[in-house]
Formats: C-alpha cells, sequence, structure tokens
C-alpha cells in the first residue's frame, strides 16, 4: 500500500476510536514512559488525535512545551494556557521565545499510524522528520497511538525517522523488541 492509501485508511479507522477510553489507559503508560524527563515537547491534536496534554497534570515536575509551525520550521515553545490556531488549525502557544530543540529530553510524535519499528506516517508535509533531525541523539522519542493503528509495516522514504518508544493502550513498546 501507498503512503497517501494507508493515510486514507487510518483517517478511516481514527473515526471509530473512542479516543476518550483510550487516553485513559494510554496516559500511564505515557507518564511511565517519560518519567524522569524535565523538558518534553507534547503537540496539541488534530481532530482525531489523542491528547497527550494529560501528561500535564501527572508530571508535575516536567517541563512542558508544544511545537508552533513557522514557514517550514517546529519551533519549541514553552506550553501555556493561551493557545491560538495556527497553521493547519493546530493549537499553538501565542506567546514566548522559541528555544532550541537541543533543550529537550523527550518529544511526543503524533501520527496517523506506526509500525513495530518506529516509523510513523505522518499528515506528509514532513515537519517532523525535519524537527526529529535536530534533536539531541539522547533525546527520547514517543509515538503515542491506539493499537488499531500500530501496524507491523509501513512504507518508508530515506528522510523518515523512526521513534524510540510507542505507548498505546496495552502499555510501553520498544521498537524492534517483542512487547504488548
Amino acid at each position: 500500500m501507498t503512503k497517501a492509501t494507508l493515510r486514507r485508511w487510518a483517517r478511516e479507522v481514527r473515526r471509530e476510536l473512542d479516543l476518550a477510553a483510550f487516553e485513559k489507559k494510554a496516559l500511564p503508560h505515557l507518564a511511565e514512559a517519560l518519567e524522569g524527563k524535565k523538558h518534553v515537547l507534547l503537540y496539541a491534536p488534530l481532530p482525531g488525535e489523542p491528547d497527550p496534554r494529560g501528561l500535564v497534570e501527572r508530571l508535575p515536575a516536567t517541563s512542558f512545551y508544544l511545537p508552533r509551525v513557522e514557514g517550514e520550521a517546529l519551533l519549541v515553545l514553552p506550553y501555556s494556557t493561551r493557545l491560538e490556531r495556527g497553521a493547519f488549525g493546530v493549537l499553538e502557544p501565542s506567546e514566548g521565545e522559541p528555544l532550541p530543540p537541543e533543550v529537550l529530553d523527550a518529544v511526543v510524535v503524533p501520527a496517523l499510524a506506526y509500525d513495530r519499528r518506529g516509523f510513523r506516517l505522518g499528515q506528509g508535509k514532513g515537519y517532523y522528520d525535519r524537527f526529529l533531525k535536530r534533536l539531541r541523539e539522547d533525546t527520547l522519542t514517543v509515538g503515542f497511538i491506539p493499537g488499531a493503528l500500530l501496524l507491523d509495516r509501513l512504507p518508508t522514504d530515506p528522510w523518515d525517522v523512526p521513534v524510540r518508544r510507542i505507548v498505546t493502550e496495552a502499555g510501553v513498546l520498544e521498537p524492534g523488541v517483542p512487547g504488548p
């Protein structure tokens, strides 16, 4: 299957999911995966995407950030309650100074689907692929996805960057290692 075909499939599957139930089961696993991380980039979800922002209450000692799209880049801004609709209708911080990506200990990466190798199927614009290449080598990257959208193998391109962990409602998976 092509990435375009898989994107259509993933959007159909997402329409049928109970995201509130997924988040209730999966957020504790996500908190476990990010335990001890001090600077974490979350994302504000598009319609149909799981929302990782419930972590803010679960990990009070952590500093959280959200991305803002500017041109072809994602900027890292402190998480704030003042959000505005930015590029593609996504909520973004409306104020704050961008920080260098190197400050981040972990990044929760959105996707339409993941595969068990850690590769993601994104929206097709390349923002996260470009951004992930700018992180420190030791930055933990985590996919947050319902198990119904975790596939054995997705088609990949040379510029695709896999995540190091995947969190589903069943638990934390290390790509390439059998898990829940």
